[in-house]
């Protein structure tokens, strides 16, 4: 079938970008969305074009580098997948695409549809880990864990920091992001010793990268190729408030 795409082309983050239209005929529905940018690149580097700059590793929906705005969607019109998890067979022959990269102020565009994410990185490094010395791995009923403790810190510990929830926010917050991070860690027994350290680290950290704030629109639980839910967001908003009272106790006893 053929697709028509629009994609944005941007040289580099000093340069203005703009969109360019191309025609893929030859695509097969069998293809998944990045093989068919692959077969778009085959053409243009034949025909000693610049290809298209796009992210991708893992294409098993696992490492979460892929991802771009398809139609005003992240990761395209299927809930709970990743772009390289699209496949062509969702789309008809004749379709027009525009491709743009994640836009938000945090993640500044480095060529094409790539942006730079590394903010996800220094928000992990503010506070994302636990410190505490757990040796070998033990064993699995060693640290009494209720159920649903284990299976809430399980489901957001799947997030893959893809940056979607960033990229469809309007306030370009990092909310969900940082509340999967926040709930997978401090719902476990490890993880509570710091989970006051954790939280007013990582919150200073996304107000230092320039993320948004939340508002409850819920954009970002939608296009979560993981469907990570809202509910890590009220859960970190929780442990914010209950570690500015501690503080706040601590500095009425001294």
């Amino acid at each position: 079938m053929r697709i028509i795409l629009h994609i944005w082309r941007q040289r580099n983050a000093a340069e203005k970008g703009r969109m360019v239209r191309y025609e893929v005929p030859t695509v097969s529905e069998h293809m998944s969305f990045l093989e068919m940018l692959d077969v778009l690149n085959e053409d243009l580097i034949a025909k000693g074009e610049d290809p298209v700059a796009f992210d991708h590793d893992c294409r098993e929906g696992i490492c979460g580098m892929c991802g771009c705005m398809v139609n005003g969607m992240a990761h395209g019109p299927l809930p709970g997948t990743t772009l390289c998890q699209l496949h062509m067979r969702h789309f008809k022959d004749g379709d027009e695409l525009y491709l743009e990269p994640w836009r938000a102020r945090a993640f500044p565009v480095v060529k094409d549809l790539v942006v730079d994410r590394t903010a996800f990185d220094r928000l992990i490094a503010a506070g994302g880990f636990i410190s505490v010395a757990t040796g070998s791995a033990p064993d699995g009923n060693a640290i009494p864990v209720p159920k649903e403790n284990a299976e809430r810190s399980m489901d957001a510990a799947a997030c893959i920091g893809c940056g979607a929830c960033v990229a469809m926010c309007p306030n370009a917050s990092a909310s969900l992001f940082m509340g999967a991070k926040i709930a997978h860690l401090g719902l476990l027994p490890q993880g509570r010793p710091e989970s006051e350290q954790r939280v007013e680290a990582m919150v200073a950290q996304a107000r230092a990268e320039l993320f948004g704030s939340c508002t409850n629109i819920g954009e970002c639980e939608a296009v979560c190729p993981k469907e990570i839910k809202l509910s890590v967001i009220a859960l970190m908003n929780r442990e914010f408030l209950r570690a500015k009272w501690a503080g706040r106790a601590g500095l009425v006893d001294d």
